[in-house]
Order: C-alpha cells, then structure tokens, then sequence
C-alpha cells in the first residue's frame, strides 16, 4: 500500500511526491518541474508496480482461456472495469466499455450511434472549446448524414457562452456533445444544467471529461449524461486505455463499430454473425489488459487520497500563479473563468510561444505550447497558440515560485 494510501484524510505534497519516481529526476542540469499535466499527468509507482506485476506473473489473453495465468488475467482485467463503474459512481459494469482513450471513445459514440440516428437536417450541438476529438468526429459523421454541426460561442474570459448554448437547443437537436473542463482554458462547463438543457429538448448527451476526472469526483448518476468519456492518462493512469460510460438502453440497442475476436458470439458465413453482450460487443480484438490493469490501479491510488484537500491545494497552486502573471505587464491571459480547473494559459509579448517553452525547458520546466487541439478556440481568440502551464496534486508552491522565476528569465530576453 502507497504511503499517501496509508495516510488517507491527510493531504502531503511532500509524501504525494515520494509516490511519483519521474518528479526525482534533473532535466538540463536543473531540477524537474514538470507543469504538463493537462497533456498527461505522471504515474505513482503503485501504477507502474500493477503493470510491471501483470507482464512479470499473470500475463495471458483475457476471456475463453482454460489455464491459470488466463484467469488472473481475466479477473484483473474485469476488476478493473468494476473499479471504473465504481469510480464514476456506481455504474453498472454493463455500462464500461474499454477503448484506447478519450478519442476513441468519441468516435465509437459518433460511428455507433450517430451514423444510425442522425439523418439530413438533424442537427449536432458542439462548444466553441472543444478539443478536436469532440469536434472531427461529428464532422465525419456529419458529411456521411447530412446532419448539421451548430457551435455555442465562448465569451471573452473564457466561459461558455450559456445563453446562446441554450438558445441553438431546438427539436433538431439530436445530440449535444460538451467538454466538462477545457484542456486550453480550464474553464469548467456547467455540464449539469446542459445536459438537463439538452434532454428537455430530447437530445442525446455526450460529455467529454478527459479534464475533469482528475481534478474533481464525477457521478454519472447525479449528471444523467448518455456518454461519458476520459483517458487513464489523464487520470494517473497509463497511455493507450481509456473509458466509454455509456447507458445501458443506448449501448444496447447501438450496433457495433469494429468486428474481430471477443466481440462476437457466433460466427457463421450461412448465419452472418451474432455479438457479444455489453459491454464486450464494443471491444473488438485484444484489449490493452496492461493498460486496464494500470488504470484501475490508479483510481485505486487516487482513491487513497483526500480529494477535497487536493483540489484546494491545486486551486492554492493557480491562485498564486494567477497574483504573479496579474503583475506582469507584457503577459496577455487567455482564459480567466472564474472556478476553473489549475490551468493558466497565456501569450508573452513579443514571444512565440514555442520560444517561451523551449526556453522554459532549459531550465528543466515542462509546459505546453500550441494550438492544444483546440484551433477553434484560438481563431476565437484570434491568436495561434498559447503557453500553458497546468498544475496536479504533486505540485508545490515552491515549483509555482520556479515557473515564475524562469518565466521572469525569458522575459529579460527579450
């Protein structure tokens, strides 16, 4: 059992930490600091010892198997669906399908369900800050209908522009497909309310929480969504697996979109083909057993942790990057969203923002730079990208206090 495990109802930073072997490490001769985390958050060593215990003892295909190592296996990797079910609180296993991640889960959305019930004229409702994940997909499957693609605008400081997101609600409204946080901006959407919006107007909800999950409880329940999607990596969690919550009536009666081994029940060129029950008619193929494993490894981890301390930690951490970045002049915010998630993006005059990372980076801090696949959002904007600095439960105020020393560094540059 984790340290931070053994210590639950109390928040350390410093024993967090200890959890997290990459944070030890020295980048250019100088010390990690590592501020990347809405591109992908780091692994505590509970989740890399879950994966490295599987490849060393149990490794075999899952489901159908007759010896031992399937079996562990198998009850691994369905654990770990429960642990999914159970995270998002209390849905039924019937409800979790694995895919490779949030991208793949919006396109198995948009492929199954929306290619059979969307039609000319029928009409998808998006955001303007949607990752393209949320965005490319109903294109797709728009040009492949004829449905049409409407966008809610985003105000000024980043928050939806709610008013107009419920005025585009209308009885063509087929789906409305939303993002819970924005990768770009850290702006939490009022998902609740939208998604009661949009089923009041009979209209099939999809919220892509891939930014959400990490940072705050979510309960598919209490939200009533149709879909919801995240990416382990996200969420402490290893690259390549990720979540479809979807319910249980729409799985069902969703044809499926890959064919191959374990989605099948029977397989005939008389007959055709019959399929497996949900959720394995959606999990065509090997599935990534590792990367389940690893996950429900994580939320294991995290689930360890006082959640309601680590958010006001992360929101102590943006609070006092937000007082430094308000005294400097020549730094334009992009995203100001009152309530947002530990995100700050923002331009330095006279400044790409690839040049401010890169130079960020030789003084071992990690940010992202660019468009964060939301170019929508920066055309909104008017502008090509932004530096984004994003903060998780194992930042301190001392690396707050570094970023904006290096930051203060690039800008005697220029």
């Amino acid at each position: 059992m984790s340290t931070a495990m053994q210590t639950r109802g109390a928040f350390d930073v410093a024993l967090i930490r200890d959890e997290f072997p990459i944070l030890e490490q020295a980048v250019n001769d100088r010390p990690l600091v590592y501020l990347d985390n809405a591109a992908s958050t780091q692994k505590p060593e509970a989740v890399i010892r879950a994966i490295a215990d599987y490849y060393r003892r149990d490794h075999s295909n899952v489901h159908r198997g007759a010896h031992t190592l399937a079996d562990r296996a198998t009850a691994a990797f369905e654990q770990a669906r429960m642990d999914v079910a159970a995270f998002l609180g209390g849905a039924k296993r019937e409800e979790i399908v694995f895919t490779r991640g949030t991208t793949e889960a919006i396109n198995l959305v948009a492929n199954a369900w929306g290619r059979t019930h969307l039609g000319p004229g029928d009409e998808i409702l998006l955001t303007a800050m949607e990752h393209h994940a949320n965005i490319v997909p109903w294109q797709l499957v728009a040009e492949a209908t004829g449905a049409v693609i409407r966008v809610a605008p985003v105000l000024e400081n980043g928050e939806l522009d709610l008013d107009a997101w419920k005025a585009l609600l209308s009885e063509r409204t087929r789906i409305a497909a939303m993002v819970h946080v924005s990768n770009a901006l850290g702006s939490i959407n009022p998902v609740a309310d939208m998604v009661a919006a949009a089923r009041a107007a009979g209209a099939v909800t999809l919220v892509d929480g891939a930014q959400a999950v990490n940072h705050f409880p979510v309960d598919v329940h209490a939200l009533a969504a149709d879909f919801y999607v995240f990416s382990g990596h996200k969420l402490f969690g290893p690259t390549g697996i990720g979540v479809l919550y979807g319910r249980e009536s729409l799985l069902d009666a969703m044809p499926p979109w890959q064919g191959g081994g374990e989605m099948i029940e029977r397989v005939s060129f008389e007959a055709g083909t019959t399929f497996a029950g949900l959720p394995w008619k959606f999990e065509a193929g090997t599935p990534h057993i590792a990367g389940a494993i690893g996950l429900g490894a994580a939320i294991a981890w995290l689930n360890g942790i006082d959640r309601v301390a680590a958010a006001a930690h992360e929101a102590a951490l943006l609070a006092r990057l937000d007082a430094a970045l308000a005294g400097m002049n020549d730094v334009r915010r992009i995203g100001t969203a009152p309530g947002r998630v530990a995100v700050a993006s923002f331009l330095l005059d006279g400044a790409h923002p690839t040049d401010v990372g890169m130079l960020l980076d030789q003084q071992g801090i990690a940010v992202r730079v660019g468009h964060h696949c939301t170019m929508p959002l920066m055309e909104r904007f008017g502008i090509p990208g932004t530096v984004r600095a994003s903060f998780s439960i194992y930042n301190t105020f001392e690396e707050v206090d570094c970023f904006v020393a290096g930051l203060d560094k690039v800008r005697s540059f220029l």
